[in-house]
This record gives C-alpha cells, structure tokens and sequence, in this order.
C-alpha cells in the first residue's frame, strides 16, 4: 500500500511561518524575502514528510487564507503586491472571517455582492500563488466548496460560477500530471439538485491527468455519484465521517480508481488503535487492490511533534500523537500491511483512565436534575433586578475582555512561568497592569469595565492550568487564522476546580472603581472545542464536569460582589456537527452546559460572546441560552448579522461590535452609525449595547485609542438623541 498525505502543518517547529509574516507587515523583511522564506520552509516540511510517507501534496502554503488565494487563482480578486494581498486579510478592506466548517480553524469570505466587475480566469502567475506554481504535486480547494463558503450568489450565478471553474481549473490542472482537490463542502447536506449539478460540472473535468479528489471531517451522502466521475482517486474520511467506510463495504468500490482511506485522525491527538485499522484494510483489500493510506483531515489541526514536550508524564506522553507522529503511524501502518514487526511502545489508554479517574466529579455529573439547567427567575423579572442594582445608561458601553498585552507583560509571564521571579512579585506586577488599565477606561468613560486579562495566555489555556484534568503544552502551537496561534490543551481525565481561577485579579480590579468590572469566563463548548479531547466518556459528560467547575468560579465572584460576569462562547456554533440532521442531539447538551454554568442568582448579570458564526442558522439554539447580554461580532459585515434576529421572539440586550479588532486601522463614525442604524430596524434601543467585535489582546495599545473613543462618542450622541424617546 501507499501512504498518502495532506495538510501537513506550515506552521513550522519554531512558529516560523507566523513570525515572518509579521516581520513583512512590520517591513523588516521585504516581499522577496518573505517568499523566499516561506520557499524554503515549506521544503523543509515537504522533506519532513518524505522521511515517512510516499506521495506528499504539495503548494499548500499560503501567505494567509488557501479561500483567499482560490478566489485569486480563478481572477475573482487581483492584488498586485501583497501589500494589496494583505488588505483583504486585515486592512480597510478586510473579508469577512469565519470557522472553517467545525473547526477553530477560519476563512475569508469572499462576497460576490461587494465585488466590482471581474472576469473568471486562469491566474496562476498571480504573487499570491507562487507555491502552487513551483509545485509538482499541487493542492487546490474545489470550486464547489469555494463557492459553497462564499456569499452572494443565486443559484444560476452558483451553477454558471462553478462551470466556468472547472473550465479553468482544466486549463490550470493541465500543466501538471497529478493534482490534489480538496472538496470539504461534499460532506455537507447536499441537495439532489446539486448532486445532479456536481456529476455535471466535474463530468467535464479532464480525463488525462491523475485527479486525487479528498473529502473530509464527515461522510458523503452520494459517493456512488463520485464513483462515475474522472477522479483517479477518491479520499474520504474514516475517523468522523463512518458512513463513508459503511458505504463502501456494502456497495464496493471501481477497480479502477485509487481509495484513499482516511485512518488516522487529523483532528485529535489519541494514538491510532494499529489492529483496528488493519482490520478496516484487509476489509477494504477484498474490495479494491488499490488503496492509499492516509490521514482522514488535514494536519494543521495538530501541533507539529510531541516530541518537544518534556512536561508531559510518560505513560500519556506514550499515548499522544501529533502531526508527525501521526506519519510515523502511517509508515507503521503500511509495515503492517506487509507483515512486518512494528515497535510496541506500551500506549495503555485503559490503564490511564483508571489511574485518572476521580468518582466525586463523576458521580456530580450523574446527580444533576433538570432544575440544573434552568433558571427560576424569568429573564423579565432579572432584567428589573439588575436594573436597579447597576444603574447603566441607555447604549452602555464595555469591551469584550481582554487588553493589549505587551512585550512586557509576556515577558513577566514567562518569567513567572519559569520559576524566575515569586508569585507575590507577578502578582504585584499584574495589579499594577490592572491599576493603569482601570484608571485608562474611566478617563475614557466606559460603563463596564474589564480587568484587561494580563495574566493569560489565551482564553482557554489560562483555564486549562487551573483545573484538573487537562495538560498544557509547551510547543503545541496549532494555527487559527492568519498568523494567529493557540495551544490547545489535552483533556485526559475528569475535570474539576482546583480552586479559584480567577478571582484575585477580578476582585481586586473592582476594588479600584465603583463602576461594574466584568468576571471573565470562557464558557463549556468553546474549552472544549479547543481543547483535544478524551474518547472514553460521551463528550456532553466532559462538558458538564467543565461547567460544573465554571459554576463553582462564578458563585464565588457572587461572594465577592462581582455584579456582571461574561462567560464567552465562540465556539458554540462551531462545535456543531457538520450536518444538521445532527444538530439537535448536539445542542441539547451544549445549550445545557452553557445554562448550567450560568444558574446563578438573579442579580448577576449574564453576558456571551459569540463571533464569526452564522448566526440565522443556529438563532433558534442561541434563543435557549439563558444569558441576559449577548455580544456579537457585526463590523465587517456591517450590521447585516443583526438579520438573523428579526424572525424570532428575541427580548435579551444585544452587543454589537462595531470595531473589527482584526484590522489596525481607525474606524469610521459614519459607518458604526450606519450599523446601529441597521440594528435598529430590528432591536428596541434599550436593549443595545456598543463594543468592539473581540478581545484587543493582538492590537498594540496606540491602535485602540481612536476606536474605543469613537465607539463612545457614538453612544453619547445616541444617548442625547432617544433621551426623551
């Protein structure tokens, strides 16, 4: 057999792809050095690879999103230079951003509707594609999926869009003898219709060059219509999409197309059960001689090697496997496949478990009744209370969390982190951080405060080190979007409060002004979605011990007179299943560990952050959270989010971010005008708030002083206007 791979991290061991891009934004390094940089590290991850495996995808690197660089490669957008390459990332002129299906991983949306004129054609000489260009072995995204993920199109204009780019994509595919199409969006709930119109479209495709065609992160619901087409080989998942294995088993597979198996996981980091995928393969043989064995998602999900990490204990250490472990396991699996001996290195999971377990968490979680998870003050009635006890003006005005951390701050981390200087002395350090940041948000008038989050890492990891059950990585980087990095931690057992996580640095910032300071939380879901995550227990388990110990932290703030506390969900809708069929058994038990983590009294006031999600389609879900302020990204697509609450009976208050923090440029009155003015047409002025779209932690501290003014002098001017209303 062969061994087949794809998406391998471009990240780099030392996170070099993301500090030589901000090097070039920074122009400390000019474009030629940029590319040639990036040249070199995506041979260097090429070379990595065909240490293991036989057939390598390469021309996978990108300067910033592989959505971006398709609507390049067909002439939708044309940036001459990457300075203009970049304006469509972060600039004034900035795409919308979204979860890549349900991934923490994100894509630019290309809107047709905003487009100027443009003609459909090949360009492949474009700056922007010259690692596809110098590739033997290119990767391209479908043209279904991109159109698929792009806004703005009827279903005449999506169907004459995606003929002409198969058209195109045939002149582009026929410069080289085997490419790599990566069709994600098949594994959607595919209309008959467009069934019908993807056998048309790829029909055409041309029939004299070797097509790899690979989807994945579930099943597709009509592989036999794939079987017809011109694809050498068909890729899908195994691991999340076990249909797709059913499938074939029952209905065979054509002896003349190459299987590609996706067997082991590109989404998690458990080690492969060896055995278990012989037996999926000697099952596969019997159908088909020709099979590939690869990984079922793209690698970038994964942190480069586990390898660099020493904290780990060994008998966990032994069970992990990050991207390149996971090319050793397909080399080892391959050695199977040939009955050659493989090295066993005691991966006991079972042993673990067992040795991890803690049975007050477990039996916690059993003893949960449905009051649990509901309210007994209506949010009517909480909404009076928490009226009269903070006293807010109409269109109050806060932020989302956290502060610009500088160089200073991350260094004093480290040092803390590292054993160099004493908890009392970081402590010192991050009240002083706090001190200035209280007395900075009062000059400029803000109504909620924050404490600023100068003792975190991120949003997740930060709790991940203080409850148990979870390990943190050191060199674990995996990339969100752009050059955004996380690490995402490792739930391995129960989990539970190790003791109070965040109340020091609240407490102590309320202490310095009679304004309200925000407890900071981030919620169930979004830990658990961007932590790798135990297989041994139902997942709605592992979220309900986190909110278990969430509840714990906010009924401590209620004993220290915290009056609002924020617990952030972003990934609610991006935990979802892909299909959505699959959604209501999804959002029972994630809407219940959000309300199980916020039954708290009536006089604390709830809030929720959510972004970049689509918010129509999951509006009704989001309606059975029982928060009192929900706050939500709507700059970029000016207010247009505000749609998918008109058919609903919505009562909550609303936070609309009316400054992308993603881009570093000031913003325009005139246009956070225009969207609160969009807004209400469909929110009661009384339930709207006014704050950036995220947390300023990636902007530099002189970049937020003109956003957060305008933001307020826009409330003022409000204010004044519906004052009699």
């Amino acid at each position: 057999m062969i061994t087949y791979i794809y998406g391998y991290p471009r990240l780099g061991s030392k996170r070099e792809y993301k500090f030589l891009i901000e090097k070039f934004w920074k122009k400390v390094i000019s474009q030629k050095e940029l590319i040639d940089e990036l040249s070199s590290l995506e041979e260097k991850n090429r070379n990595e690879c065909t240490k293991f495996i036989d057939k390598v995808v390469e021309g996978e690197m990108t300067f910033y999103s592989e959505i971006l660089d398709t609507a390049i490669l067909f002439g939708i957008l044309n940036p001459k230079n990457l300075e203009e390459y970049y304006e469509f990332c972060r600039g004034k002129n900035a795409l919308e951003m979204k979860k890549w299906f349900n991934t923490n991983y994100h894509y630019l949306v290309v809107d047709f509707n905003k487009l100027d004129k443009f003609e459909l054609k090949n360009n492949l000489d474009n700056i922007a594609l010259i690692f596809k260009k110098k590739a033997k072995f290119p990767s391209f995204i479908g043209p279904y999926t991109f159109l698929k993920l792009s806004k703005g199109l009827d279903i005449n204009s999506f169907k004459k869009y995606l003929f002409d780019m198969i058209e195109i994509l045939n002149g582009i595919i026929s410069k080289y003898d085997e490419v790599h199409i990566e069709e994600p969006a098949f594994v959607f709930e595919v209309s008959q219709d467009e069934v019908k119109l993807i056998k048309e479209a790829y029909s055409k495709l041309d029939k004299g060059r070797k097509v790899y065609l690979v989807s994945y992160y579930d099943s597709v619901d009509f592989i036999d219509v794939l079987y017809d087409l011109p694809f050498y080989g068909l890729g899908f998942d195994f691991i999340r999409g076990e249909e797709n294995l059913e499938f074939i088993l029952k209905n065979k597979f054509p002896k003349d197309k190459v299987l590609i198996a996706g067997v082991v996981d590109g989404r998690n980091i458990w080690k492969t059960n060896l055995k278990n995928v012989l037996e999926i393969l000697i099952k596969l043989k019997n159908i088909t001689e020709n099979i590939f064995i690869s990984n079922a998602a793209p690698l970038y999900h994964l942190p480069i090697s586990i390898f660099y990490e020493e904290g780990i204990p060994q008998d966990i250490k032994r069970c992990i496997c990050f991207a390149k472990e996971r090319l050793e396991e397909l080399k080892n699996i391959k050695k199977l496949t040939l009955k050659e001996d493989i090295f066993d290195d005691n991966c006991d999971l079972e042993k673990i478990i067992d040795k991890y377990k803690n049975e007050e968490v477990k039996n916690r979680v059993k003893n949960l009744s449905p009051n649990d998870f509901i309210k007994q003050v209506s949010y009517r009635d909480r909404r009076e209370i928490q009226k009269n006890i903070l006293n807010l003006p109409i269109f109050p005005t806060t932020t989302i969390g956290s502060f610009p951390q500088s160089e200073e701050v991350r260094s004093k981390r480290n040092e803390y982190i590292n054993g160099k200087i004493s908890y009392d002395d970081y402590e010192k350090f991050i009240f002083n951080q706090i001190d200035k940041l209280i007395e900075y948000q009062e000059s400029l008038g803000l109504d909620v405060l924050v404490h600023g989050e100068f003792e975190r890492t991120d949003m997740v990891e930060f709790f991940a080190f203080k409850m148990n059950g979870f390990l943190t990585t050191k060199n674990g980087w995996v990339l969100s979007y752009g050059t955004r990095v996380y690490r995402p931690p490792i739930i391995y057992a129960d989990v539970s409060r190790k003791g109070p996580m965040t109340i020091n640095e609240i407490t102590y910032a309320q202490s310095k002004t009679k304004k309200p300071v925000k407890g900071m939380l981030t919620g169930p879901v979004t830990i658990l979605a961007w932590s790798f995550n135990r297989e041994d227990i139902p997942i709605y388990e592992v979220a309900y011990q986190i909110a278990l110990a969430l509840k714990e932290e906010i009924e401590d703030y209620e004993k220290n007179g915290i009056k609002i506390v924020q617990v952030d969900e972003p990934a609610f809708r991006e935990k979802a299943p892909i299909k959505k069929r699959k959604w209501d058994e999804y959002f029972e038990w994630a809407i219940k560990a959000f309300n199980l983590a916020t039954n708290t009294k009536p006089e604390t006031q709830i809030h929720t952050h959510m972004c970049y999600s689509e918010f129509s389609e999951i509006i009704k879900y989001i309606n059975l959270l029982d928060f009192d302020v929900i706050t939500i990204e709507s700059s970029r697509s000016k207010g247009e989010i505000i749609n998918a609450f008109k058919n609903i009976n919505f009562e909550k208050q609303i936070g609309i971010g009316v400054w992308d923090i993603h881009s570093p440029s000031n913003i325009d009155k005139k246009e956070v005008f225009q969207i609160v003015e969009r807004v209400l047409n469909v929110v009661p002025y009384t339930n709207i708030w006014l704050n950036p779209d995220c947390g300023l932690k990636t902007r530099r501290w002189e970049e937020i002083n003109q956003p957060l003014q305008t933001i307020i002098e826009v409330a003022n001017v409000l204010r004044k206007k519906f004052k009699d209303t």
